[in-house]
């Protein structure tokens, strides 16, 4: 069963990613200060999360880790 979008969300935040402002519509931008890019999750908070989506805030949590 796939992850909601709101659950992606909450991973971030947790992981010290900060909302910024610039996202058009249901689309979302998260930043961190040992990220260098920003993650966009597109999406209502009830949607189910694409697999790109998951990947893409896995890999950007990881990276801070380092």
């Amino acid at each position: 069963m796939p992850r909601k979008v709101r659950d992606l969300i909450r991973d971030l935040g947790d992981a010290g990613f900060s909302l910024v402002r610039g996202g058009k519509g249901s689309h979302r931008k998260f930043v961190h200060l040992r990220y260098s890019g920003v993650v966009t999750l597109s999406g209502s908070d009830g949607a189910d999360a694409k697999k790109y989506q998951e990947k893409q805030v896995r890999g950007a949590i990881e990276k801070t880790e380092q």
